[in-house]
């Protein structure tokens, strides 16, 4: 072996230590943050100290379905109960081969109207629409050729009466007063254009009405693991950016907008996977080329709960498709990268997306082929390396515990022992197995994809518990 060799070896393995202490170090201050403003929102909620006056902002709630006759219906019924005076319900039937639009037409007799719907952002064009006039709250079916989740929030927008509107999924189901709390940023600051919710998984959960019945770690140990793992990234890196108006994303399951602003930036892009991550992007760079005060907000306590995958299978499409949007996204806006026009989205978003979230994966698989071949080249110390991935190991652990226990004790819920051992094991497993399987699946994700590229993949779906 030449020395250079060696000598690449040992930067290697260099660069993959700082770079596993670097991401350390940013949980650790991203969790400690994020915990913190839990406490504090908390404490606000118990002192009554928040905005709790009868102040609204009429709000258009949009929900593309694709093949979602198992739960469309009982996301609408979630809908109809919210702790909300002035708001619509809009869902798209995006060329759906199921009995979704018939589902809805039946369950609350909606009938076929001749509304003109003016097309503010391009879409495919709809073929018919449906009003329910006999519900508190104004639904309207809009059945339109198929065009993807982007295309169909285009339709909805166009069709929202309300200058705001919030995405969701039609898998998803709302808390009773998460439209409530997550529009309260906007009455607090006018230059508010977009805010996030935080997304829990649903597994497990039973939920009336819009209320938390019952609530217990998934009994599947795929979405048990996930649980832990929406936890610690909602709390860590979305509350800590937020501070610095620097989130690139809000999730797709729930996220609130202003109408003019996103309509400025042309509305959902078609051509990508992540169309959410892309329209938040599109809005900072908008706002900042043109000078204009907005505020990104994210909303930690308006919570949508969401069925997460209980298949190894299942959770490799959907993160493949994250990993492909994420790439899209990123590429398609890669001047920002290190640009300070950008502000921080373009001085640490940008940069920590790019090392952390999209090439993470291949960093470490290669860190860790790099430690295998200088163990067998003795040229690493075989005792000094396993007690540092043990100590990483160990650190990840007890930050996502932290994530998990500050949320369960902001949320008044009380685990048993049987259910605190659950999360510790689970915990582990995420740490030591699943962390590894979405690498690789994040590293193949791109076998394929000239073909694949805007390929969703068919997920299963279940019904809700308690609806």
């Amino acid at each position: 072996m030449t020395d250079a060799f060696r000598f690449f070896l040992e930067c290697v393995n260099l660069f993959f230590i700082i770079y596993l202490i670097g991401y350390s170090s940013f949980l650790f201050l991203s969790v400690v943050a994020g915990a913190i403003e839990l406490y504090k929102s908390y404490r606000l909620e118990q002192l009554h100290n928040k905005l709790w006056q009868s102040y609204y902002i009429p709000v258009s709630i949009l929900v593309p379905a694709y093949n979602e006759e198992i739960t469309v219906k009982d996301t609408v019924t979630s809908l109809l109960n919210l702790d909300y005076k002035l708001y619509e319900i809009i869902v798209i039937d995006d060329g759906s081969k199921d009995k979704t639009s018939q589902i809805l037409i039946d369950a609350f007799h909606m009938e076929r109207v001749a509304r003109p719907i003016r097309h503010l952002i391009q879409c495919q064009p709809e073929e018919d629409v449906y009003e329910c006039p006999n519900q508190k709250v104004p639904i309207t079916l809009i059945r339109k050729k198929n065009g993807g989740k982007a295309d169909s929030l285009n339709a909805g927008i166009n069709a929202a009466r309300y200058p705001w509107f919030i995405c969701m999924d039609a898998d998803s189901i709302l808390q009773h007063d998460s439209l409530e709390k997550i529009v309260r940023p906007v009455l607090e600051d006018e230059n508010v254009i977009a805010v996030g919710g935080s997304v829990r998984p649903a597994n497990g959960v039973v939920i009336k009405k819009g209320h938390v019945i019952k609530y217990r770690l998934p009994r599947n140990i795929i979405a048990r693991m996930q649980s832990l793992e929406y936890d610690r990234s909602f709390l860590a890196a979305r509350i800590l950016l937020d501070k610095i108006n620097a989130n690139m994303i809000i999730s797709g399951a729930f996220g609130l907008f202003e109408k003019k602003t996103v309509i400025a930036v042309g509305g959902y892009d078609s051509s990508t996977m992540g169309e959410d991550m892309e329209l938040v992007v599109k809005l900072h760079e908008f706002s900042r080329m043109n000078r204009k005060p907005y505020k990104i907000d994210f909303a930690q306590d308006a919570i949508c709960w969401s069925q997460t995958p209980e298949k190894l299978s299942e959770l490799g499409k959907q993160r493949k498709r994250w990993q492909r949007g994420l790439f899209q996204c990123m590429w398609g806006h890669r001047k920002m990268l290190a640009n300070p026009r950008y502000g921080a989205v373009g001085l640490l978003s940008y940069i920590y997306f790019l090392f952390y979230e999209l090439l993470s994966p291949f960093i470490e698989f290669f860190g860790i082929l790099t430690m295998v071949l200088s163990v067998m080249m003795d040229m690493l110390n075989v005792k000094f390396m396993l007690a540092f991935l043990a100590c990483y190991a160990l650190y990840g652990i007890l930050l996502t515990l932290t994530a998990y226990f500050s949320r369960i004790y902001t949320i008044d819920q009380k685990l048993s022992f049987r259910e605190l051992i659950l999360a510790i094991v689970a915990c582990f497993f995420e740490t030591t197995f699943l962390r590894f399987y979405l690498a690789f699946v994040r590293v193949t994700a791109f076998v394929g994809y000239k073909k694949n590229k805007l390929n969703w993949g068919k997920l299963e779906r279940k019904k809700m518990n308690g609806i």
